[in-house]
């Protein structure tokens, strides 16, 4: 099994705290479809015959897209790649772009998943982050595609900035509960270089990210999460039983998968690569009939680490054998680095699967980082 992202380059604007390859300008979406559509053609052989199991639009924002010019990606990846009968078709959808006619045009596309982009239910919050929508249109939009019949929908939510209270994250949470969403996803603030929220904490403007506001409140998450039915499954996921992202899953599990679009990267297990994250050089490239993308061979290292990194961000966790499969006597010298944590109760261990505590979670990138293989080593 494998999977494929396409990545859409365009937003109505720009949210202050987003790093991701966007344009504002729409005057090429024509052009940029018959660009994804020509370098799905080329890059047919790259999973090697994988049955695709999902298939995900992400961006920017991929419900600018029509629901014509979603359909002729979706059939150029069936008319060249098998794909799987049940497979997961997730859309990106901003909540002002729901309205009851998209969504009616969706209902006539294979999309079988809505990735919705909500990150806050208070509007003074969305307008601090220039998000296009407001509160009342997140909810309405959530209750239409469910009478519409989409089911399997995850909502995006952002905690750890100034404005949100522990009272605000506490009715953002208790708003996914109600509206009976079975998947989560969760992210604190972080201040990204050349951003816009980067340019005014720099000018004063405004304040700092508060890291023991972003822990409380995500501690506050998981457990109200947990009480819920919900599993925790990766650091950013939560979900019902049975509802998983299976793409996002993949990627944390190190199955392949091919990325269509300027900036969109790919993984085929022994090497990865990414296209240039500029609309005009990607645009010229599949005009000449070529893919403008980077390639790195992984060494062991690399794939000790990315295994590393993947894995401990999930439930499942770190599996020992696997470390050894990839470099034999890893196991050993990771156990011994990892002392430390174990001392900390921050990693637990059960027979040859090493997992993050609840505290664990929190440090989750220092934990990684400190456990990663250096070349020579």
């Amino acid at each position: 099994m494998a999977g494929i992202y396409i990545h859409i380059p365009f937003c109505k604007q720009a949210c202050h705290y987003c790093d991701f390859h966007f344009s504002t300008s729409l005057k090429y979406k024509d052009q940029l479809v018959e660009a994804l559509v020509e370098e799905i053609k080329l890059q047919k052989n790259y999973l090697t015959g994988e049955t695709i199991d999902t298939v995900y639009f992400g961006g920017g924002t991929p419900s600018l897209l029509s629901e014509s010019e979603i359909s002729q990606l979706i059939n150029t990846i069936t008319s060249l790649h098998s794909v799987a009968s049940d497979a997961e078709i997730t859309l990106e959808a901003n909540p002002d772009d729901l309205d009851k006619a998209k969504l009616q045009a969706l209902r006539q596309t294979p999309i079988n998943r809505f990735s919705i982009g909500i990150q806050s239910f208070f509007d003074d919050d969305l307008q601090w982050m220039n998000r296009v929508h407001r509160a009342a249109e997140a909810e309405s939009a959530v209750k239409r595609a469910q009478d519409l019949g989409f089911e399997n929908i995850t909502v995006d939510l952002i905690y750890g900035y100034p404005l949100l209270t522990d009272q605000k994250w506490k009715f953002n949470t208790d708003k996914v509960f109600e509206l009976q969403v079975p998947h989560l996803s969760a992210y604190s603030m972080t201040v990204e270089p050349r951003t816009s929220l980067a340019s005014f904490i720099k000018q004063k403007k405004q304040p700092a990210m508060n890291d023991e506001q972003s822990a409380a409140q995500f501690t506050y998450l998981m457990d109200a999460m947990q009480t819920k039915g919900f599993e925790h499954y990766e650091i950013s996921n939560f979900c019902r039983p049975g509802f998983y992202s299976r793409h996002n899953s993949n990627y944390w599990r190190g199955v392949k998968y091919l990325g269509i679009g300027p900036s969109a990267h790919s993984y085929n297990g022994e090497t990865r690569q990414w296209n240039v994250a500029n609309n005009t050089k990607y645009l010229q490239g599949l005009g000449l009939g070529n893919i403008p993308a980077e390639t790195e061979i992984l060494s062991e290292t690399d794939k000790l680490n990315e295994y590393i990194m993947t894995s401990l961000r999930t439930s499942w966790g770190l599996d020992l054998d696997k470390l050894n499969t990839i470099a034999a006597a890893s196991a050993n010298q990771l156990q011994f680095v990892a002392r430390e944590f174990f001392d900390k109760e921050w990693l637990l261990q059960k027979e040859q699967v090493i997992y993050l505590s609840p505290t664990g979670k929190l440090y989750a990138d220092h934990i990684a980082s400190g456990l990663f293989f250096s070349n020579g080593e």
